[in-house]
């Protein structure tokens, strides 16, 4: 299924139904009074987050949603019946804001959260509600209209660890070496076009969702090479594992090219430099790569990054990866009394 990750939708509460201007009219009944019903209420909009939901695509073929208007009133006191409200069903992550602004409605992430949007109308009141008290009534209230607007709904992925680096590190060649996920997997750049998830499991029945996040390039900041849209699925990973191709041709530098994405990460949003990175070199396989390791590790160390060396072909180094990515995110994970042992 492709992924879809922004959507605008139309959405309609109910009408609310109208009041019935009646008089009740019986055989020995002389100057019967109004007897017109209220009108129904219209039915809201509700969003709920439905677990095993992964992307927007259901929204891409239909637009607009309209809640059940309320039924009018009738004579002989009959009120309408209320329209049915009409609940939306979104995946985990999904932050819904008013198109057009950046009024933030809702931020939907637990299974099962739901929220109430737009109120459906009120129903009119018939003339024997209007007539209680006062002078006899002639005439209902209309009902009133549902709230309606343009909503844009995006999707950032819920995952625990995000995977970043240049076209062709190598990332899709390791979440699938590392998870279940099974993404295209090619010699060119931009071969995932869409981010893909994976399970990866480590010890005894413990695991963490990984995120492949696709390709970033200079000026991803701002909106170059689909950057605002890749960028904006890592922001609620807790660790980011950074990917460096080191086995890169001699007129490139792996210490640029992680100081490019560093920095498109940090224009887009600042407080992505402050999740844990743990670099990782990827290709070791390759001699090339073997070659350069004691030239690029003194840069990582000064600066405080944890590096791994790993081989998606071989398998080199991705246990010990995935056992130190478990340990940290059972740190962050652990309540502040604890102290988790790695």
């Amino acid at each position: 299924m492709k992924f879809i990750d922004r959507v605008k939708i139309h959405v309609q509460a109910g009408n609310g139904g109208r009041g019935c201007a009646s008089f009740r009219r019986e055989k020995f009944v002389p100057r019967g009074g109004p007897d017109g019903g209220d009108g129904g209420d219209g039915g809201d909009i509700s969003f709920v987050v439905k677990q095993g939901m992964s992307t927007l695509s259901s929204f891409r073929h239909k637009v607009h949603y309209k809640a059940e208007s309320g039924a009018s009133g009738r004579g002989a006191r009959k009120h309408g019946r209320n329209g049915a409200s009409l609940t939306i069903e979104v995946p985990p992550g999904t932050t819904i804001f008013r198109e057009g602004s950046d009024e933030l409605l809702a931020d939907l992430i637990e299974a099962g959260e739901e929220i109430i949007l737009f109120r459906g109308g009120r129903g009119g009141r018939g003339n024997a509600s209007l007539s209680r008290g006062r002078k006899v009534a002639y005439h209902a209230d209309p009902g009133q209209p549902g709230e309606e607007g343009w909503l844009l709904l995006e999707l950032k992925l819920l995952a625990d660890v995000g995977l970043v680096g240049l076209p062709n590190a190598g990332k899709s060649t390791f979440i699938s070496a590392v998870s279940n996920a099974r993404p295209k997997i090619a010699d060119y750049p931009f071969t995932t076009l869409s981010p893909q998830l994976g399970v990866v499991s480590y010890d005894d029945f413990k695991s963490f969702v990984l995120a492949d996040i696709p390709g970033l390039i200079e000026g991803a900041s701002l909106g170059h090479g689909l950057g605002h849209y890749f960028l904006r699925q890592i922001e609620r990973t807790r660790i980011i594992l950074h990917l460096l191709d080191i086995a890169v041709a001699e007129d490139r530098d792996p210490i640029a090219d992680f100081e490019t994405i560093n920095r498109e990460l940090g224009l887009y949003n600042a407080s992505l430099l402050e999740k844990p990175q743990i670099v990782v070199f990827t290709k070791m396989d390759l001699a090339e790569a073997r070659g350069r390791v004691e030239r690029l590790l003194p840069y990582f160390e000064k600066h405080g990054f944890p590096v791994f060396y790993v081989s998606a072909v071989s398998g080199e180094g991705l246990r010990q990866l995935v056992q130190r990515v478990g340990a940290e995110l059972e740190k962050l994970n652990a309540p502040p009394s604890e102290t988790v042992v790695s």
